[in-house]
C-alpha cells in the first residue's frame, strides 16, 4: 500500500508540477513572462464583464425583465397583499 502512495506523490512531484516548476525557474529571469497566464485570465474577464453589460443594458432597454414585486418566488406568496 506504501507503493501505491509514493507512486501517487512521484506522478505528481515528477510529471504534474513541471510546469509549475517552469514558472518558478521562469520568474527568476522575467515577471512579466511569469505572469503572462494571469494577464490572459484578467484580460479574458474583463471581456466577459462587458458582455454581461451589453447583455444587462439590452434587456432594461426591451423591457424584457419582470420587475414587479413578486418576481421571485423566493419573496413570499403574500407579498402582493401589503
Amino acid at each position: 500500500m506504501k507503493d501505491f502512495f509514493e507512486g501517487i506523490a512521484s506522478l505528481f512531484e515528477d510529471v504534474l508540477f513541471l510546469p509549475l516548476d517552469a514558472l518558478r525557474e521562469l520568474q527568476d529571469n522575467s515577471w512579466w513572462a511569469a505572469n503572462g497566464l494571469n494577464f490572459v485570465f484578467v484580460l479574458i474577464v474583463f471581456v466577459a464583464f462587458l458582455y454581461w453589460m451589453k447583455q444587462l443594458k439590452s434587456f432594461d432597454e426591451n423591457d424584457q425583465e419582470d420587475k414587479s414585486v413578486k418576481a421571485h418566488s423566493f419573496l413570499g406568496k403574500d407579498a402582493d397583499l401589503e
